[in-house]
């Protein structure tokens, strides 16, 4: 893994990452539309990378397969790495996820990043449907070794699949006599919990820990993935970053106000609803009872907003806590142009490029 440079005046590497919210009363299209143009401003204002979740039946967010959209905007932009942030792997067959991330790797060399998670990504029923067995979760590690060895046509000679090579990879390049690809994707291991922590050191990988789905862990999974690091032949030193929802508007009322829909959402699945981003003003007019209002409130609140100094402070106050090396913001809000708008101040806050 290559160590990234700040951009601008930034304190810390910035990054961005986009769910693909497809707000009620929006279209799919137009949010990849939208998507796509939030790609291209990220690559042209000098964020690092730009990343997308794997999720599964919802109708507030439209990427079941981050790889797909990744394969379309190698083609959009220039300079920014594109990612999955992540793949659930226990969804998936290794094999395929090697062969898919080196395909993207072969068109876009050095640019394409892998996040690795065990979460589900869904509801119950539907991870149900995914993962077809209840072990999948516990198969995590093995797969995650399935996949690497995969990537890398590492697999021992007495390994059932020492003869199953991942195409594209480096066993291709061997038998077509040609040198092997100078790149391969970045492989990160992501999470919200100390699980992921040791096991982001273990590999010696870089760790991502996804803040905005409110845990207080963080900064015990940061100490674990520091004090328990084995430097491995892709990263000499830890690398970390964290991911937090942010909003940011000249004016801090419609942030929190654009702040509301993401968290009336959370509601909405911990009631056992569609995650669904209603309107402002619907969730304003909600009548609920205390406990509901107290939960969209905390998540609300768990959501960086206000205007871009307020935000950028916010951010700031977040990575000298943590010590992280780079902080992804979750682009958020009912509106997608509240999402571009977020990214376009944060750059003018840091004076980051503009071409």
């Amino acid at each position: 893994m290559n160590m990234p440079n700040h951009s601008g005046n930034t304190p810390f590497v910035l990054s961005v990452l986009d769910n693909a919210f497809t707000s009620v009363g929006h279209t799919v299209e137009d949010t990849f539309k939208e998507m796509i143009a939030l790609a291209k401003l990220a690559d042209k204002r000098g964020f690092q990378r730009f990343w997308m979740f794997e999720h599964h039946a919802m109708p507030g967010a439209s990427v079941p397969s981050p790889q797909m959209m990744v394969a379309r905007l190698t083609g959009e932009t220039e300079r920014i790495r594109l990612g999955a942030g992540g793949i659930m792997l226990p969804n998936h067959v290794p094999l395929v996820i090697a062969e898919q991330f080196g395909m993207l790797d072969a068109m876009a060399p050095g640019r394409i990043d892998l996040g690795l998670g065990r979460a589900p990504g869904t509801d119950v029923a539907t991870a149900s449907a995914l993962r077809r067995h209840k072990a999948a979760n516990d198969e995590f590690p093995q797969q995650v070794a399935e996949l690497l060895g995969f990537l890398e046509n590492s697999f021992p000679k007495d390994h059932p699949y020492s003869e199953v090579h991942a195409v594209p990879g480096p066993w291709q390049a061997e038998q077509n006599r040609v040198p092997p690809s100078k790149t391969a994707a970045d492989v990160w291991i992501l999470g919200s919990s100390t699980y992921s922590a040791h096991m982001a050191a273990k590999l010696g990988r870089p760790y991502a820990f996804a803040l905005q789905f409110g845990s207080a862990d963080v900064l015990n999974a940061m100490r674990i993935y520091r004090e328990n690091f084995r430097p491995s032949q892709f990263l000499a030193k830890p690398y970390c970053l964290v991911s937090i929802g942010a909003i940011a508007d000249e004016d801090p009322v419609e942030a929190r106000r654009q702040s509301t829909s993401s968290a009336m959402a959370m509601l909405r699945m911990l009631q056992r609803k569609p995650f669904a981003l209603l309107p402002p003003d619907e969730v304003a007019a909600f009548q609920g009872n205390m406990q509901e209002r107290q939960i969209i409130e905390q998540y609300t609140d768990q959501i960086i907003h206000g205007t871009a100094d307020e935000v950028a402070k916010g951010l700031e106050d977040l990575q000298e806590q943590t010590g992280v090396d780079e902080v992804m913001l979750v682009v958020q809000g009912y509106s997608r142009r509240a999402q571009s708008r977020t990214v376009e101040l944060i750059a003018d806050h840091y004076g980051m490029p503009n071409h």
